[in-house]
């Protein structure tokens, strides 16, 4: 019986009604990092924000890996001014004998000394999300990257709807969703919302907070958080230079002007924030109606 075939059979958790998940394999888990995985609506700027929080804590002194977990591989191309190869790609190079990888086939050194992994997704329509990042954090811990590493982001692709993405929460101690200040944003924040209360019956991941991306008011998603019980972890504002920052294929810490340096400090006091340990929130999804009822004007 192959190695997979035996966690699939292995007993479930009770992570939510109608789960299949599981349980986290304990040679798997990562030990000794401060873990964060980031969620959010496709398209909020979960890339640009993880980014730029790897950037972040890589200048306050730490040793930063983000883990890109998305089929498009294009969370780390700011800080490493490319689409680098996924783990997949490399695994199908080798026909998936991972004892054949050095860790330069996919780890690749981005700005500033950030580590950068693209996991990668199975082919539209096939497969699990969830196997891709189990192995990739496996081959991670077989080259012991983990052990020389102060903060791991994963960088996960949109909302989650499926057990398989929602597999970076058994590994984080912080879930942190990004968020705009509208209504589809924080509808769909609301959902993963419910998902880390369901994977924080069984794991150690605790929802860390929102953070208001490419909005230049907080009035909606105050409303929430009162509502919620979630609170907002640092506003990004909607300036220019951050779109002529994935452009240049550059993180913001590389851009120059009064509006990059405002952000910089920005990324800078979110992530010393995180570091210093932040509060762990038991914010609890609204239902649609409610969401719908909540937010808007008269």
């Amino acid at each position: 019986m192959s190695t997979l075939t035996a966690r699939r059979s292995g007993p479930t958790r009770g992570d939510g009604d109608g789960s299949v998940q599981v349980k986290l394999d304990p040679r798997d888990e990562i030990q000794g990092a401060q873990v964060f995985a980031v969620y959010g609506k496709g398209g909020i700027g979960k890339s640009t924000t993880s980014s730029n929080l790897s950037a972040a804590f890589s200048h306050l002194g730490k040793r930063v890996l983000q883990i890109g977990c998305d089929p498009k591989h294009d969370s780390t191309f700011t800080l490493t001014g490319k689409l680098v190869p996924t783990v997949i790609d490399v695994l199908q190079s080798v026909d998936f004998h991972p004892e054949e990888l050095r860790l330069e086939d996919f780890v690749y050194e981005g700005y500033n000394g950030v580590m950068c992994v693209e996991a990668g997704g199975p082919p539209a329509g096939t497969g699990c999300g969830g196997y891709v990042v189990g192995q990739t954090v496996k081959l991670l811990k077989e080259h012991h990257l983990l052990e020389d590493t102060d903060v791991v982001i994963f960088d996960v692709l949109g909302d989650v709807v499926c057990g398989g993405f929602a597999a970076p929460l058994q590994h984080a101690e912080r879930a942190l969703i990004v968020t705009a200040n509208d209504f589809d944003s924080i509808f769909a924040m609301n959902r993963i919302v419910g998902a880390i209360q369901a994977k924080s019956k069984n794991y150690k991941v605790r929802l860390g907070g929102a953070i208001c991306n490419r909005s230049h008011g907080t009035d909606q998603l105050d409303l929430y958080n009162e509502a919620a019980g979630l609170k907002t972890m640092a506003q990004i504002k909607d300036y220019d230079v951050i779109r002529r920052s994935r452009l240049k294929k550059r993180t913001l810490f590389e851009m120059e002007g009064e509006d990059a340096e405002a952000i910089q400090q920005d990324y800078l006091q979110l992530a010393q924030k995180l570091l210093s340990g932040s509060e762990a929130l038991e914010a609890k999804p609204l239902k649609d109606r409610e969401i719908f009822d909540l937010l808007g004007f008269e």
